[in-house]
């Protein structure tokens, strides 16, 4: 007895009717390096973390080239340490944007009158 499969086997990861919410679960689909995904102001950087962070894992790594990533749907792999590198950028301006806040508190903080 020999089975037949259909012809067209639909997608296992459909599109949604949300571009947003898209972006978010199969973003190989929308940026095709870690630098697009920093740079993309549409995102926070909650949701910048997570894509990035999703490339890093192992689950995209390349077979046989423990150093690349290709995530389910991109067109060509990346580096990990591309993906790592834009971590970092991440980090940094996060970082930037608390001293930022630290210097507003004080800044912003009223004098005491009784020095």
């Amino acid at each position: 007895m020999e089975r037949t499969f259909p012809k067209s086997i639909p997608s296992i990861a459909p599109e949604t009717s949300d571009p947003s919410l898209d972006r978010l679960l199969f973003p190989a689909r929308h940026f095709s390096h870690p630098d697009e995904v920093v740079g993309d102001r549409t995102l926070d950087i909650q949701e910048k973390r997570a894509i990035l962070a999703s490339w890093a894992s192992d689950a995209c790594a390349v077979e046989s080239m423990p150093a690349l990533r290709k995530p389910p749907g991109a067109a060509t792999p990346v580096t990990f340490d591309a993906v790592m590198d834009a971590l970092r950028r991440l980090d940094g301006s996060r970082a930037e944007v608390g001293c930022d806040l630290k210097e507003r508190r004080v800044r912003d903080r009223p004098q005491r009158l009784d020095v």
